[in-house]
């Protein structure tokens, strides 16, 4: 796919599952990522932080290929280069990683995501060329080491609202607060803790995203 098409596809996830397999009870990255395909989720993010650049890329191939059969859209956290050795749809950069218009360069037609935490990180990747920002951590979580505090789902609508790009939001959602941040104009919702928590992580995948159609009729388009 080209750069356009996976835009495209990346409008329609909703639910945006992001790995942690040290907080998911046992089961394996691939035990995930089959669970959250069965449950109905077209995108997923490779973010393991404790693994090495090795192991990240053979996990990274496996994801590729069962990705690729499933039409499944495949965002690596951080790593541009094995993002690109794996053929994958796109990359998700931080503050302190490649600056989006170096990576840019190096990877025309895929997709780049920026991680922001204030209006004016949003507003840079914007005007960078972001295909699209996560906004967050929006609640408490765990996941997220060396951000002070949470900014609260009155943020979503604070950023969300002055850009015109894609984001997505995350930090501490789950089935209770999904339609809190609905209502804050989300429909791009990033998941880690609450689904590889849950016994059954496909029909998990199927209640947030019925959670979320439902509170967008609720609030919106």
């Amino acid at each position: 796919m080209n750069r356009a098409e996976r835009k495209a596809k990346f409008l329609e996830v909703g639910i945006y599952p992001v790995t942690c397999e040290r907080l998911s009870g046992g089961r394996s990255n691939l035990e995930i990522l089959a669970a959250v395909i069965a449950g109905g989720a077209r995108i997923i993010q490779l973010r393991e932080k404790e693994y090495s650049k090795k192991d990240l890329y053979l996990l990274a191939l496996k994801f590729r290929e069962v990705t690729a059969q499933a039409d499944v859209l495949l965002i690596i956290n951080d790593h541009l280069d094995i993002a690109q050795a794996v053929d994958a749809d796109g990359v998700h950069l931080g503050q302190g990683d490649l600056p989006l218009v170096a990576a840019r360069k190096l990877a025309p037609e895929m997709l780049i995501g920026i991680s922001t935490h204030s209006l004016p990180e949003a507003l840079q990747a914007e005007r960078d060329g972001a295909d699209y920002i996560n906004i967050g951590p929006i609640f408490p979580t765990k996941t997220k080491e060396g951000i002070d505090r949470c900014l609260g789902p009155e943020a979503i609508a604070a950023i969300g609202g002055k850009i015109s790009i894609p984001f997505t939001v995350m930090g501490g959602i789950n089935g209770e607060n999904i339609a809190e941040v609905c209502s804050g104009g989300a429909r791009g919702v990033g998941v880690v803790t609450a689904l590889p928590k849950a016994a059954d992580i496909g029909e998990a995948v199927r209640s947030l995203k019925d959670k979320m159609k439902a509170s967008v009729r609720v609030f919106g388009k």
